[in-house]
């Protein structure tokens, strides 16, 4: 079923989101030539998928190893019904959480955690997300590689 709150998205919308999320840095400019569209056109499309929250925040990706966070996992927990509000907030300021999701399956929730090494991730899991009320059980996937799609 289809989001009524999302915009419909034309596909010059999408092509403008393309060449965004190759390069976020791009100018105006340049994304209304690679879409062969005037600055102004470009210029207004970018503002209206800011203003409508297609378009959230423009980031930096960063390589993980090479800024010293060299091991990684996808740790999955199990919670307490009613306990996500609460939990998710707890794990929103972890500096190591990278990533959250609320899931359906075996498991309610997986993270992305990265830390400076096993040592560190090891802390991060069992002293820190273990010990959150609300979690039941946990269970840690080691990353070996990361590969960026985008």
């Amino acid at each position: 079923m289809a989001d009524p709150q999302a915009p419909a998205l034309e596909e010059i919308d999408k092509r403008i989101l393309a060449e965004l999320t190759a390069n976020g840095r791009a100018s105006v400019t340049a994304v209304a030539e690679a879409v062969h569209v005037s600055r102004a056109h470009a210029y207004s499309r970018i503002a209206k998928l800011t203003e409508t929250g297609v378009l959230s925040r423009f980031t930096a990706v960063v390589d993980p190893v090479k800024a010293g966070l060299r091991a990684s996992a996808y740790v999955t927990l199990k919670v307490r019904q009613h306990a996500w509000r609460e939990l998710r907030e707890q794990l929103r300021k972890l500096p190591e959480v990278h990533h959250i999701a609320l899931v359906g399956g075996s498991f309610d929730v997986i993270l992305l955690v990265r830390a400076e090494d096993n040592v560190h991730l090891r802390r991060v899991i069992f002293d820190q997300l273990q010990s959150m009320p609300g979690v039941l059980d946990t269970q840690t996937f080691l990353v070996f590689e990361d590969l960026d799609t985008r």
